[in-house]
C-alpha cells in the first residue's frame, strides 16, 4: 500500500514547469510519481522525458492522446497540432519505444483511497472529455464497467484541476503542470491518505525565455508565452470543452 503518491498530468514539454514541480519535497519524497499523460508534445519534449526516465522506478506512466499522436507522427500520421508534428520528429527512437508501450490505465493502492485507477481523459478512452460540472448520466457513461471496488479515479486532459463525487467515486483532475487553464503555476495532486491539489510557482518569465532560447521550436517563443502564463481561463476552457463531454 502506497502512503503518498504524487500524480503529475500534461506537462507538455515545458521543462522548467516540471522541474518546479520535481523539486517539491512532497514531490521529492513521495513513494511513486504517476504521470498520467501528454508528456512530451511541447517545446522541450526530449528533455522532459530524459527527467522523468531518469527517475527510473520512482515513476509510473500513463498513455495520454498527445502521447499516441507523437508516435503516430513519427509513423508517418501526422497530427493536427504543429507542435506534435515537430516534437516528434525530435525523438529518440528509445522515446518512441516508450510512448508507444504505455497502457491506457494503471490501478494503484493508495493508503486511505484503497485501489485508485489512474487514466488520462477516462479509463475507455483517452480523448473523451468530461468535466466538473459534467452531468451524472455522462459520468455513468465513461465509467461503465469499472471495477465496484476502485473508489477513486484521477485523469487529466482537460488542463484543469478539480475534485468531485460522482455516485459514490472521487473523481481527482490534477490539472496541467505545463499548459495550465485558469492561472500561471505548474499544477499537480498529492494522493494518500487523502487528496490534495497543488500549485507549484516558479519565475514565469525566466521560464518563457528558458523555453524561448533552449527549444528549436520555430514557435518557442509564442507557445511559452500562451502556455506558462496561462493565457486562458478555466471557464475559456470550459466553454471551448463542453460540447465535446456529450451536452
Amino acid at each position: 500500500m502506497l502512503e503518498r503518491v504524487a500524480v503529475l498530468s500534461d506537462v507538455h514539454g515545458a521543462l522548467p514547469a516540471l522541474e518546479a514541480v520535481l523539486a517539491e519535497p512532497e514531490v521529492a519524497t513521495a513513494d511513486l510519481i504517476v504521470v498520467t499523460g501528454d508528456v512530451a508534445a511541447g517545446p522541450q519534449p526530449v528533455e522532459v522525458l530524459d527527467v522523468l526516465v531518469g527517475l527510473g522506478d520512482r515513476v509510473r506512466w500513463v498513455r495520454g492522446n498527445a502521447d499516441r499522436e507523437l508516435v503516430q507522427a513519427r509513423a508517418g500520421r501526422p497530427s493536427e497540432h504543429d507542435v506534435s508534428n515537430w516534437a516528434a520528429d525530435q525523438l529518440r527512437a528509445d522515446q518512441v519505444a516508450l510512448l508507444a508501450g504505455l497502457p491506457l490505465t494503471l490501478t494503484l493502492p493508495v493508503v486511505g483511497l484503497g485501489p485508485v485507477l489512474f487514466c488520462h481523459a477516462t479509463p475507455r478512452d483517452d480523448t473523451e472529455v468530461v468535466l466538473v460540472d459534467s452531468r451524472p448520466a455522462r459520468w455513468a457513461e465513461v465509467f461503465a464497467g469499472l471495477p465496484a471496488q476502485v473508489h477513486t479515479v484521477v485523469c487529466g486532459h482537460t488542463h484543469m484541476p478539480f475534485t468531485r463525487l460522482v455516485d459514490r467515486r472521487l473523481v481527482v483532475n490534477p490539472g496541467s503542470v505545463g499548459m495550465p487553464y485558469g492561472g500561471p503555476g505548474a499544477y499537480w495532486a498529492l494522493l494518500g491518505p487523502g487528496v490534495q491539489l497543488r500549485r507549484t510557482t516558479f519565475d514565469v518569465d525566466a521560464a518563457c525565455a528558458r523555453v524561448a532560447t533552449g527549444s528549436t521550436y520555430p514557435e518557442a517563443a509564442a507557445w511559452a508565452d500562451e502556455y506558462l502564463r496561462s493565457r486562458h481561463s478555466d471557464l475559456d476552457a470550459l466553454t471551448a470543452f463542453a460540447p465535446r463531454d456529450g451536452r
